[in-house]
């Protein structure tokens, strides 16, 4: 009997790491024409993020842009003047970010 809740254990914990390994946060950001920058966040395994925190940062840390991400995962925003980066915050353990010199040009 001690043998089996041990094994029953282990394989939980096993499938609990599993699990908690395959949702890690994705944010991919390009410019888009007009001066604008989409970016499209989601998660590993393939689930969009719509409502999670997506903020434009300058290096001076100020907010620049603040926001969520839409029902389709993204937010297309003006692209600002200067240094930053893209926050992507789902929560503890799932933030991303993508500095301006990684965004994608068309």
């Amino acid at each position: 009997m001690k043998h089996l809740m041990r094994r029953l254990m282990l394989s939980s914990l096993l499938l609990t790491a599993t699990a908690a390994m395959a949702h890690n946060p994705m944010c991919e950001c390009e410019e888009v024409p007009g001066s604008q920058i989409k970016c499209t966040g989601g998660f590993s395994d393939g689930s969009g993020a719509p409502g999670v925190t997506l903020d434009v940062i300058g290096y001076d840390e100020q907010v620049l842009v603040g926001g969520k991400l839409g029902d389709d995962s993204t937010l297309t925003f003006k692209r600002p003047d200067g240094e930053f980066y893209v926050l992507f915050d789902a929560g503890p353990g799932h933030v991303v970010e993508v500095d301006y010199a990684d965004i994608s040009q068309p």
